[in-house]
Protein backbone atom coordinates (compact mmCIF):
# COMPACT_ATOMS: atom_id res chain seq x y z
CA UNK A 1 0.00 0.00 0.00
CA UNK A 2 2.96 2.36 0.98
CA UNK A 3 4.46 1.95 -2.50
CA UNK A 4 1.37 2.16 -4.28
CA UNK A 5 0.76 5.45 -2.59
CA UNK A 6 3.76 6.83 -3.43
CA UNK A 7 4.12 6.00 -7.12
CA UNK A 8 0.21 7.69 -6.98
CA UNK A 9 1.25 11.18 -5.12
CA UNK A 10 5.12 10.92 -7.56
CA UNK A 11 5.09 14.00 -9.97
CA UNK A 12 5.64 12.17 -12.78
CA UNK A 13 2.31 10.71 -11.77
CA UNK A 14 0.27 13.59 -11.08
CA UNK A 15 1.81 15.10 -14.08
CA UNK A 16 0.15 12.48 -16.04
CA UNK A 17 -3.33 12.91 -14.32
CA UNK A 18 -3.03 17.09 -15.71
CA UNK A 19 -2.55 15.98 -19.37
CA UNK A 20 -5.28 13.50 -18.86
CA UNK A 21 -7.49 15.56 -17.29
CA UNK A 22 -6.96 18.57 -20.02
CA UNK A 23 -9.14 18.55 -23.00
CA UNK A 24 -7.22 16.30 -25.67
CA UNK A 25 -8.37 19.26 -28.17
CA UNK A 26 -6.02 21.56 -25.52
CA UNK A 27 -2.93 19.47 -25.83
CA UNK A 28 -2.58 17.95 -29.30
CA UNK A 29 -3.60 21.08 -31.46
CA UNK A 30 -1.85 21.63 -34.93
CA UNK A 31 -2.17 25.59 -34.64
CA UNK A 32 -0.37 25.41 -31.02
CA UNK A 33 2.29 22.90 -31.67
CA UNK A 34 3.02 24.41 -35.55
CA UNK A 35 3.47 27.91 -33.55
CA UNK A 36 5.54 27.12 -31.34
CA UNK A 37 7.79 24.99 -33.35
CA UNK A 38 8.60 27.66 -35.91
CA UNK A 39 9.32 29.85 -32.87
CA UNK A 40 11.50 27.11 -31.19
CA UNK A 41 13.29 27.46 -34.32
CA UNK A 42 15.10 30.44 -33.26
CA UNK A 43 17.21 29.12 -31.67
CA UNK A 44 18.84 27.41 -34.64
CA UNK A 45 20.99 30.65 -35.13
CA UNK A 46 22.45 30.23 -31.52
CA UNK A 47 24.02 27.20 -31.49
CA UNK A 48 24.37 27.00 -35.06
CA UNK A 49 27.58 30.11 -34.74
CA UNK A 50 27.99 27.90 -31.19
CA UNK A 51 28.56 23.90 -32.80
CA UNK A 52 30.15 25.16 -35.97
CA UNK A 53 32.96 28.38 -34.15
CA UNK A 54 33.70 25.25 -32.02
CA UNK A 55 35.54 23.77 -35.65
CA UNK A 56 35.35 25.95 -37.86
CA UNK A 57 38.90 27.35 -37.30
CA UNK A 58 40.30 23.50 -38.05
CA UNK A 59 39.04 24.22 -41.87
CA UNK A 60 42.36 24.52 -44.00
CA UNK A 61 39.97 27.21 -45.83
CA UNK A 62 39.10 28.82 -43.10
CA UNK A 63 42.70 29.20 -41.60
CA UNK A 64 44.24 30.46 -44.79
CA UNK A 65 41.69 33.27 -45.88
CA UNK A 66 41.98 34.71 -41.97
CA UNK A 67 45.40 33.84 -41.05
CA UNK A 68 44.71 31.26 -38.14
CA UNK A 69 47.68 28.47 -37.87
CA UNK A 70 45.88 26.31 -35.46
CA UNK A 71 41.75 25.27 -34.46
CA UNK A 72 43.02 23.94 -31.10
CA UNK A 73 44.89 26.88 -29.36
CA UNK A 74 42.27 28.22 -27.20
CA UNK A 75 44.00 31.46 -26.94
CA UNK A 76 44.23 31.98 -30.70
CA UNK A 77 40.84 31.30 -31.46
CA UNK A 78 39.21 33.50 -28.38
CA UNK A 79 38.45 36.14 -29.89
CA UNK A 80 36.63 34.21 -32.96
CA UNK A 81 34.49 32.69 -30.56
CA UNK A 82 33.83 35.34 -27.95
CA UNK A 83 33.49 38.77 -30.23
CA UNK A 84 29.52 37.19 -31.46
CA UNK A 85 29.12 37.42 -27.61
CA UNK A 86 28.59 41.53 -26.95
CA UNK A 87 26.57 41.53 -30.28
CA UNK A 88 24.17 38.75 -28.50
CA UNK A 89 24.35 40.75 -25.52
CA UNK A 90 23.26 43.89 -27.91
CA UNK A 91 20.85 42.27 -29.77
CA UNK A 92 18.76 41.06 -26.55
CA UNK A 93 18.25 44.55 -25.13
CA UNK A 94 17.41 45.98 -27.99
CA UNK A 95 14.68 43.48 -28.46
CA UNK A 96 12.40 45.24 -25.82
CA UNK A 97 11.70 48.39 -27.66
CA UNK A 98 10.26 46.24 -31.05
CA UNK A 99 8.63 43.08 -28.91
CA UNK A 100 5.92 44.67 -27.58
CA UNK A 101 5.63 47.42 -30.29
CA UNK A 102 5.54 45.29 -33.71
CA UNK A 103 4.34 41.91 -32.51
CA UNK A 104 6.54 38.45 -31.88
CA UNK A 105 5.90 37.31 -35.32
CA UNK A 106 7.22 40.63 -36.65
CA UNK A 107 9.94 40.28 -34.36
CA UNK A 108 11.00 36.88 -35.44
CA UNK A 109 11.27 38.00 -39.24
CA UNK A 110 12.94 41.12 -38.75
CA UNK A 111 15.54 40.00 -36.77
CA UNK A 112 16.33 36.92 -38.79
CA UNK A 113 16.93 39.19 -41.69
CA UNK A 114 19.43 41.03 -39.62
CA UNK A 115 21.56 37.92 -38.31
CA UNK A 116 20.96 36.62 -42.55
CA UNK A 117 22.84 39.75 -43.38
CA UNK A 118 25.69 38.75 -40.68
CA UNK A 119 26.09 35.27 -42.20
CA UNK A 120 26.43 37.24 -45.87
CA UNK A 121 29.21 39.54 -44.61
CA UNK A 122 31.13 36.97 -43.42
CA UNK A 123 30.42 34.54 -46.37
CA UNK A 124 32.16 37.60 -48.59
CA UNK A 125 34.78 38.98 -45.65
CA UNK A 126 38.32 39.85 -46.86
CA UNK A 127 39.92 39.61 -43.95
CA UNK A 128 39.19 39.60 -39.96
CA UNK A 129 37.98 43.19 -39.42
CA UNK A 130 35.08 42.38 -42.12
CA UNK A 131 34.80 38.91 -40.16
CA UNK A 132 35.02 40.22 -36.82
CA UNK A 133 31.89 42.91 -37.89
CA UNK A 134 30.07 40.23 -39.43
CA UNK A 135 29.58 38.38 -36.29
CA UNK A 136 28.72 41.24 -34.49
CA UNK A 137 25.66 41.89 -36.92
CA UNK A 138 24.78 38.01 -36.84
CA UNK A 139 25.11 38.84 -32.66
CA UNK A 140 22.54 41.40 -33.24
CA UNK A 141 19.86 38.99 -34.22
CA UNK A 142 20.50 36.32 -32.78
CA UNK A 143 20.19 37.74 -29.60
CA UNK A 144 17.07 39.10 -30.38
CA UNK A 145 15.92 35.74 -31.61
CA UNK A 146 16.99 34.02 -28.45
CA UNK A 147 14.24 37.18 -26.16
CA UNK A 148 11.68 36.32 -28.89
CA UNK A 149 11.33 32.73 -28.98
CA UNK A 150 11.06 31.20 -25.94
CA UNK A 151 8.49 34.44 -24.75
CA UNK A 152 6.34 33.74 -27.92
CA UNK A 153 6.04 30.10 -26.73
CA UNK A 154 5.53 30.82 -23.17
CA UNK A 155 2.73 32.71 -23.79
CA UNK A 156 1.27 30.38 -26.56
CA UNK A 157 1.45 26.91 -24.16
CA UNK A 158 -1.35 26.18 -21.97
CA UNK A 159 -0.07 25.18 -18.42
CA UNK A 160 0.01 21.55 -18.52
CA UNK A 161 2.63 21.20 -21.15
CA UNK A 162 4.22 25.00 -21.11
CA UNK A 163 7.75 23.90 -19.90
CA UNK A 164 7.59 20.52 -22.23
CA UNK A 165 7.07 23.06 -25.23
CA UNK A 166 9.74 25.62 -24.57
CA UNK A 167 12.40 22.88 -24.14
CA UNK A 168 11.55 22.58 -27.65
CA UNK A 169 13.23 25.80 -27.86
CA UNK A 170 16.67 23.68 -26.44
CA UNK A 171 15.65 21.09 -28.27
CA UNK A 172 16.07 23.21 -31.80
CA UNK A 173 19.23 24.13 -30.26
CA UNK A 174 20.65 20.42 -29.93
CA UNK A 175 19.58 19.72 -33.61
CA UNK A 176 21.59 22.71 -35.11
CA UNK A 177 24.36 22.32 -32.57
CA UNK A 178 24.89 18.41 -34.53
CA UNK A 179 23.91 19.66 -37.72
CA UNK A 180 26.68 22.30 -37.83
CA UNK A 181 29.50 20.04 -36.38
CA UNK A 182 28.85 17.45 -38.99
CA UNK A 183 27.80 20.43 -41.72
CA UNK A 184 31.79 21.25 -41.07
CA UNK A 185 33.19 17.90 -40.89
CA UNK A 186 31.31 17.31 -44.28
CA UNK A 187 32.93 20.01 -46.34
CA UNK A 188 36.48 19.21 -44.45
CA UNK A 189 36.26 15.72 -45.84
CA UNK A 190 34.55 17.06 -49.52
CA UNK A 191 35.59 20.32 -50.15
CA UNK A 192 39.24 21.43 -51.13
CA UNK A 193 40.99 23.93 -49.33
CA UNK A 194 39.05 27.05 -50.18
CA UNK A 195 36.98 30.03 -49.34
CA UNK A 196 33.67 27.51 -50.02
CA UNK A 197 34.51 25.61 -46.92
CA UNK A 198 33.59 28.10 -44.61
CA UNK A 199 31.18 29.83 -47.00
CA UNK A 200 28.88 26.63 -47.07
CA UNK A 201 29.00 26.51 -43.52
CA UNK A 202 27.92 29.77 -43.21
CA UNK A 203 25.38 29.86 -46.10
CA UNK A 204 23.34 26.82 -45.83
CA UNK A 205 21.04 27.84 -42.36
CA UNK A 206 19.93 31.00 -43.94
CA UNK A 207 17.79 28.95 -46.60
CA UNK A 208 15.86 27.13 -43.81
CA UNK A 209 15.39 30.54 -41.90
CA UNK A 210 14.14 32.11 -44.89
CA UNK A 211 11.54 29.46 -45.59
CA UNK A 212 11.03 29.38 -41.60
CA UNK A 213 9.90 33.53 -42.29
CA UNK A 214 7.72 32.19 -45.26
CA UNK A 215 6.01 29.58 -42.95
CA UNK A 216 5.22 32.28 -40.23
CA UNK A 217 2.69 33.86 -42.56
CA UNK A 218 0.25 30.75 -41.86
CA UNK A 219 0.78 30.56 -37.81
CA UNK A 220 -0.60 32.60 -34.92
CA UNK A 221 0.64 35.93 -33.08
CA UNK A 222 0.70 35.92 -29.17
CA UNK A 223 -3.10 36.41 -27.57
CA UNK A 224 -1.49 38.07 -24.77
CA UNK A 225 0.56 40.46 -27.31
CA UNK A 226 -2.80 41.05 -28.39
CA UNK A 227 -4.65 41.78 -25.42
CA UNK A 228 -1.83 44.06 -24.64
CA UNK A 229 -2.45 46.67 -27.41
CA UNK A 230 -5.88 46.47 -27.28
CA UNK A 231 -7.00 43.94 -29.86
CA UNK A 232 -9.19 42.07 -27.98
CA UNK A 233 -11.43 40.36 -30.79
CA UNK A 234 -8.27 39.05 -32.52
CA UNK A 235 -6.73 37.77 -29.27
CA UNK A 236 -9.52 35.87 -28.34
CA UNK A 237 -10.02 34.03 -31.79
CA UNK A 238 -6.25 33.54 -31.75
CA UNK A 239 -6.53 31.97 -28.23
CA UNK A 240 -9.82 29.59 -29.64
CA UNK A 241 -7.56 28.65 -32.39
CA UNK A 242 -4.75 27.61 -30.72
CA UNK A 243 -7.07 25.81 -27.73
CA UNK A 244 -9.63 24.11 -30.29
CA UNK A 245 -12.16 24.68 -27.97
CA UNK A 246 -15.18 27.31 -29.18
CA UNK A 247 -14.93 30.76 -27.43
CA UNK A 248 -18.13 29.52 -24.99
CA UNK A 249 -16.15 26.58 -23.31
CA UNK A 250 -15.34 27.18 -19.62
CA UNK A 251 -11.83 26.39 -20.21
CA UNK A 252 -11.66 29.64 -22.79
CA UNK A 253 -13.69 31.74 -20.72
CA UNK A 254 -11.83 31.28 -17.60
CA UNK A 255 -8.33 31.79 -19.66
CA UNK A 256 -9.86 34.82 -21.37
CA UNK A 257 -10.82 36.17 -17.92
CA UNK A 258 -7.59 35.72 -16.64
CA UNK A 259 -5.48 37.24 -19.04
CA UNK A 260 -7.76 40.16 -19.17
CA UNK A 261 -8.01 40.54 -15.40
CA UNK A 262 -3.92 40.52 -15.08
CA UNK A 263 -3.41 42.95 -17.59
CA UNK A 264 -5.59 45.41 -16.61
CA UNK A 265 -4.34 44.86 -12.70
CA UNK A 266 -1.24 45.84 -14.00
CA UNK A 267 -2.12 49.08 -15.83
CA UNK A 268 -4.35 50.02 -12.63
CA UNK A 269 -1.43 49.48 -10.09
CA UNK A 270 1.57 50.82 -12.66
CA UNK A 271 0.13 54.01 -14.58
CA UNK A 272 3.70 54.91 -16.12
CA UNK A 273 3.99 53.92 -19.18
CA UNK A 274 7.19 53.95 -21.35
CA UNK A 275 10.58 52.28 -20.89
CA UNK A 276 10.82 54.47 -17.68
CA UNK A 277 7.14 53.42 -15.75
CA UNK A 278 8.76 49.72 -16.77
CA UNK A 279 12.27 49.79 -15.24
CA UNK A 280 10.81 51.11 -12.54
CA UNK A 281 7.50 48.90 -11.91
CA UNK A 282 10.75 46.20 -12.47
CA UNK A 283 13.44 46.79 -9.67
CA UNK A 284 11.09 48.76 -7.11
CA UNK A 285 8.15 46.51 -7.15
CA UNK A 286 9.66 43.56 -4.79
CA UNK A 287 8.08 40.48 -6.54
CA UNK A 288 9.67 41.45 -9.43
CA UNK A 289 12.55 42.25 -8.14
CA UNK A 290 13.06 38.44 -7.02
CA UNK A 291 11.99 37.30 -10.54
CA UNK A 292 15.35 39.72 -11.28
CA UNK A 293 17.10 37.75 -8.92
CA UNK A 294 15.76 34.27 -9.87
CA UNK A 295 16.39 34.98 -13.78
CA UNK A 296 20.28 36.03 -13.55
CA UNK A 297 20.95 33.66 -10.93
CA UNK A 298 19.83 30.70 -13.43
CA UNK A 299 21.66 32.49 -16.45
CA UNK A 300 24.83 32.70 -14.11
CA UNK A 301 25.05 28.90 -12.61
CA UNK A 302 24.40 27.68 -16.20
CA UNK A 303 27.48 28.88 -17.30
CA UNK A 304 29.31 28.62 -13.69
CA UNK A 305 28.17 24.94 -13.88
CA UNK A 306 31.16 24.74 -17.26
CA UNK A 307 29.09 22.88 -19.73
CA UNK A 308 28.83 26.03 -22.49
CA UNK A 309 32.46 26.28 -21.90
CA UNK A 310 33.14 22.61 -22.38
CA UNK A 311 30.86 23.23 -25.82
CA UNK A 312 33.01 26.32 -26.90
CA UNK A 313 36.26 24.42 -26.78
CA UNK A 314 36.11 21.26 -26.71
CA UNK A 315 38.45 20.63 -29.06
CA UNK A 316 41.13 22.25 -27.10
CA UNK A 317 40.22 20.22 -23.81
CA UNK A 318 40.58 17.24 -25.88
CA UNK A 319 43.99 18.13 -26.11
CA UNK A 320 44.52 18.68 -22.76
CA UNK A 321 43.20 15.81 -21.52
CA UNK A 322 45.34 14.04 -24.13
CA UNK A 323 42.36 12.63 -26.47
CA UNK A 324 42.61 14.72 -29.31
CA UNK A 325 43.74 13.88 -32.64
CA UNK A 326 44.06 15.23 -36.04
CA UNK A 327 40.85 17.45 -37.43
CA UNK A 328 38.80 14.84 -38.30
CA UNK A 329 38.74 12.76 -35.31
CA UNK A 330 38.53 16.14 -33.00
CA UNK A 331 34.99 16.97 -35.37
CA UNK A 332 33.58 13.79 -35.37
CA UNK A 333 33.86 13.53 -31.20
CA UNK A 334 32.50 17.32 -31.34
CA UNK A 335 29.47 16.39 -33.41
CA UNK A 336 28.90 13.21 -31.17
CA UNK A 337 29.17 15.42 -27.78
CA UNK A 338 26.47 17.58 -29.74
CA UNK A 339 24.49 14.67 -30.71
CA UNK A 340 24.47 13.39 -26.73
CA UNK A 341 23.43 16.88 -25.77
CA UNK A 342 20.58 16.90 -28.09
CA UNK A 343 19.33 13.29 -26.92
CA UNK A 344 19.62 14.30 -23.11
CA UNK A 345 17.71 17.58 -23.55
CA UNK A 346 14.66 15.01 -25.37
CA UNK A 347 14.55 13.51 -22.13
CA UNK A 348 14.86 16.07 -20.11
CA UNK A 349 11.79 17.89 -21.76
CA UNK A 350 9.83 15.26 -21.95
CA UNK A 351 10.09 12.60 -18.52
CA UNK A 352 12.01 16.16 -16.31
CA UNK A 353 10.94 19.64 -16.77
CA UNK A 354 7.28 19.14 -16.71
CA UNK A 355 6.88 15.59 -14.97
CA UNK A 356 9.50 15.78 -12.20
CA UNK A 357 9.12 19.62 -12.24
CA UNK A 358 11.97 22.03 -12.05
CA UNK A 359 13.40 21.78 -8.33
CA UNK A 360 14.08 17.42 -8.61
CA UNK A 361 15.61 17.91 -12.13
CA UNK A 362 18.01 20.65 -10.89
CA UNK A 363 19.01 18.51 -7.99
CA UNK A 364 19.52 15.24 -9.93
CA UNK A 365 21.75 17.09 -13.07
CA UNK A 366 23.75 19.42 -10.94
CA UNK A 367 24.48 16.26 -8.93
CA UNK A 368 25.70 14.44 -11.74
CA UNK A 369 27.54 17.87 -13.52
CA UNK A 370 29.44 17.62 -9.72
CA UNK A 371 30.94 14.45 -10.07
CA UNK A 372 31.80 14.84 -13.87
CA UNK A 373 34.02 18.25 -13.07
CA UNK A 374 35.60 16.23 -9.91
CA UNK A 375 36.54 13.01 -12.06
CA UNK A 376 37.78 15.31 -14.97
CA UNK A 377 39.62 17.77 -12.79
CA UNK A 378 41.82 14.76 -11.01
CA UNK A 379 42.02 12.66 -14.74
CA UNK A 380 44.07 16.16 -15.83
CA UNK A 381 45.69 16.18 -13.18
CA UNK A 382 47.14 12.93 -13.10
CA UNK A 383 47.44 13.05 -16.76
CA UNK A 384 49.71 16.14 -16.30
CA UNK A 385 51.92 14.36 -13.69
CA UNK A 386 51.89 10.75 -15.00
CA UNK A 387 50.91 8.58 -16.89
CA UNK A 388 47.50 7.06 -16.81
CA UNK A 389 45.43 3.63 -18.09
CA UNK A 390 43.58 3.83 -20.67
CA UNK A 391 40.20 3.11 -18.64
CA UNK A 392 40.98 5.88 -16.84
CA UNK A 393 40.90 8.01 -20.44
CA UNK A 394 37.62 6.16 -21.32
CA UNK A 395 36.56 7.07 -17.90
CA UNK A 396 36.93 10.89 -19.04
CA UNK A 397 35.36 10.88 -21.84
CA UNK A 398 32.80 8.87 -20.51
CA UNK A 399 32.39 11.55 -18.00
CA UNK A 400 32.30 14.19 -20.55
CA UNK A 401 29.35 12.73 -22.10
CA UNK A 402 27.49 12.66 -18.50
CA UNK A 403 28.32 16.30 -17.03
CA UNK A 404 26.03 17.06 -21.00
CA UNK A 405 23.42 14.44 -19.77
CA UNK A 406 23.33 16.37 -15.96
CA UNK A 407 23.79 19.94 -17.41
CA UNK A 408 20.37 18.77 -19.66
CA UNK A 409 18.37 16.92 -16.78
CA UNK A 410 19.47 19.62 -14.46
CA UNK A 411 17.80 22.04 -16.82
CA UNK A 412 20.70 24.25 -16.95
CA UNK A 413 20.46 23.98 -20.23
CA UNK A 414 17.00 24.43 -20.65
CA UNK A 415 15.78 26.42 -16.80
CA UNK A 416 16.95 30.06 -18.29
CA UNK A 417 15.06 29.89 -21.24
CA UNK A 418 12.05 28.07 -19.35
CA UNK A 419 12.76 30.78 -16.23
CA UNK A 420 13.29 33.86 -18.87
CA UNK A 421 10.09 33.76 -20.53
CA UNK A 422 7.49 32.09 -17.77
CA UNK A 423 7.68 34.40 -14.46
CA UNK A 424 7.51 37.88 -15.73
CA UNK A 425 3.70 39.40 -15.27
CA UNK A 426 2.80 40.06 -18.93
CA UNK A 427 3.30 43.72 -18.62
CA UNK A 428 7.31 43.91 -18.10
CA UNK A 429 7.78 40.24 -20.18
CA UNK A 430 9.29 41.67 -22.85
CA UNK A 431 11.78 43.62 -20.92
CA UNK A 432 12.44 41.37 -18.44
CA UNK A 433 13.03 39.16 -20.67
CA UNK A 434 15.42 41.31 -22.72
CA UNK A 435 17.58 42.25 -19.50
CA UNK A 436 18.01 38.20 -18.56
CA UNK A 437 18.82 37.58 -21.64
CA UNK A 438 21.34 40.54 -22.35
CA UNK A 439 22.99 39.52 -19.10
CA UNK A 440 23.36 35.77 -20.22
CA UNK A 441 25.37 36.94 -23.36
CA UNK A 442 27.69 39.00 -21.57
CA UNK A 443 28.33 36.70 -18.86
CA UNK A 444 29.34 34.08 -21.18
CA UNK A 445 31.41 36.90 -23.09
CA UNK A 446 33.15 37.51 -20.13
CA UNK A 447 33.31 33.39 -19.19
CA UNK A 448 34.22 32.48 -22.67
CA UNK A 449 36.71 35.36 -23.01
CA UNK A 450 38.75 34.22 -19.37
CA UNK A 451 38.32 30.60 -19.37
CA UNK A 452 41.59 30.42 -21.39
CA UNK A 453 43.32 32.33 -18.48
CA UNK A 454 41.36 30.05 -16.40
CA UNK A 455 42.73 27.40 -17.48
CA UNK A 456 46.61 28.48 -17.60
CA UNK A 457 46.03 29.65 -14.21
CA UNK A 458 44.91 27.04 -12.86
CA UNK A 459 47.18 24.19 -14.56
CA UNK A 460 44.34 23.10 -16.05
CA UNK A 461 42.90 20.89 -13.72
CA UNK A 462 41.30 23.40 -11.31
CA UNK A 463 39.30 25.01 -13.90
CA UNK A 464 37.12 21.63 -13.43
CA UNK A 465 37.55 21.71 -9.60
CA UNK A 466 36.20 25.63 -10.09
CA UNK A 467 33.10 24.39 -12.00
CA UNK A 468 32.42 21.25 -9.45
CA UNK A 469 32.38 24.00 -6.65
CA UNK A 470 29.96 26.38 -8.15
CA UNK A 471 27.42 23.12 -8.93
CA UNK A 472 27.73 22.46 -5.12
CA UNK A 473 26.71 26.26 -4.58
CA UNK A 474 23.78 25.87 -7.39
CA UNK A 475 22.78 23.03 -5.03
CA UNK A 476 21.95 24.78 -2.06
CA UNK A 477 20.44 28.10 -4.05
CA UNK A 478 17.92 25.60 -5.57
CA UNK A 479 16.70 24.08 -2.15
CA UNK A 480 16.73 27.87 -0.29
CA UNK A 481 15.22 30.35 -3.33
CA UNK A 482 13.89 28.23 -7.02
CA UNK A 483 10.24 28.01 -6.46
CA UNK A 484 8.23 24.95 -8.18
CA UNK A 485 6.65 26.46 -11.43
CA UNK A 486 5.44 23.58 -13.24
CA UNK A 487 1.42 23.08 -13.85
CA UNK A 488 1.37 26.76 -13.22
CA UNK A 489 -0.57 28.85 -15.73
CA UNK A 490 1.58 32.43 -16.70
CA UNK A 491 -0.87 34.09 -14.47
CA UNK A 492 -1.10 32.11 -10.89
CA UNK A 493 2.77 32.40 -10.60
CA UNK A 494 2.79 35.67 -9.49
CA UNK A 495 1.80 34.06 -5.35
CA UNK A 496 5.02 32.60 -6.02
CA UNK A 497 7.71 35.09 -5.59
CA UNK A 498 5.38 36.67 -2.80
CA UNK A 499 7.44 36.98 0.76
CA UNK A 500 11.34 36.19 1.37
CA UNK A 501 13.54 35.28 -1.06
CA UNK A 502 14.77 32.25 1.27
CA UNK A 503 11.90 30.20 2.11
CA UNK A 504 11.02 28.97 -1.75
CA UNK A 505 11.42 25.60 -1.11
CA UNK A 506 8.15 25.77 1.64
CA UNK A 507 5.76 26.92 -1.29
CA UNK A 508 3.57 24.35 -2.05
CA UNK A 509 3.94 22.34 -5.15
CA UNK A 510 0.97 22.56 -7.21
CA UNK A 511 1.18 20.12 -10.86
CA UNK A 512 -1.97 20.44 -11.22
CA UNK A 513 -3.74 23.82 -13.31
CA UNK A 514 -6.94 24.16 -11.55
CA UNK A 515 -7.09 25.89 -8.72
CA UNK A 516 -10.53 25.35 -5.97
CA UNK A 517 -10.94 28.76 -7.14
CA UNK A 518 -10.52 28.19 -10.37
CA UNK A 519 -12.49 25.27 -10.06
CA UNK A 520 -15.44 27.31 -8.44
CA UNK A 521 -15.05 29.98 -12.13
CA UNK A 522 -15.40 27.19 -13.98
CA UNK A 523 -18.64 25.80 -12.46
CA UNK A 524 -19.85 29.33 -12.48
CA UNK A 525 -18.96 29.59 -16.01
CA UNK A 526 -20.45 26.50 -17.20
CA UNK A 527 -23.60 27.11 -15.06
CA UNK A 528 -24.25 30.28 -17.13
CA UNK A 529 -23.63 28.64 -20.71
CA UNK A 530 -25.57 25.88 -19.60
CA UNK A 531 -28.18 28.62 -18.75
CA UNK A 532 -28.07 30.25 -21.79
CA UNK A 533 -28.62 26.76 -23.57
CA UNK A 534 -25.16 26.57 -24.69
CA UNK A 535 -23.52 22.94 -24.49
CA UNK A 536 -19.58 22.86 -23.40
CA UNK A 537 -17.35 20.07 -23.30
CA UNK A 538 -16.02 19.02 -19.45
Amino acid sequence: MGLNKLIKESPIASYGKAIRSAPREVIFNRQLLLSCVLYAMSAITATWDQGSASVVPSLPGFQKHFGITSGTDAKQIRTFITIIYPGYAVGAALSFFLNDRIGRLWSFRLYTLIWTIGQLVACFSPGLAGLWAARIISGLGIGALTVTGPMAICELAPAEIRGLLTAWFNVAMGISLVSSIFCVLGVYQHIPTSKLQFQVVWFSPCIYMALLVAASVFLCESPRWLFMVDRHEEAAKVLVRIRGLPATHPRVQLELREIEDSIRREKELYHSDGLAGIIKETFTVPSNLRRVQQSLVSYGLAQLSGANSITSYFVPILSLMGLGGGPTRSMFLSGMYGLSKLFFTLIASFFFIDALGRRKSLFVGTFLQLISDIYVGVYIKYKQESTVSGSASQGAIAFIFIHAFGYAVACLLILPYVFGAELWPNRIRSFGGALSACFHWLFIYAFQSGLPSLLSQTDNWGAFIFFAGWCFIAMIYVYLMVPELSGLSVEEIDHLFQGPWFNAYKRSRKTHVITSEQTDDLEAISHETSKAGVTTKE
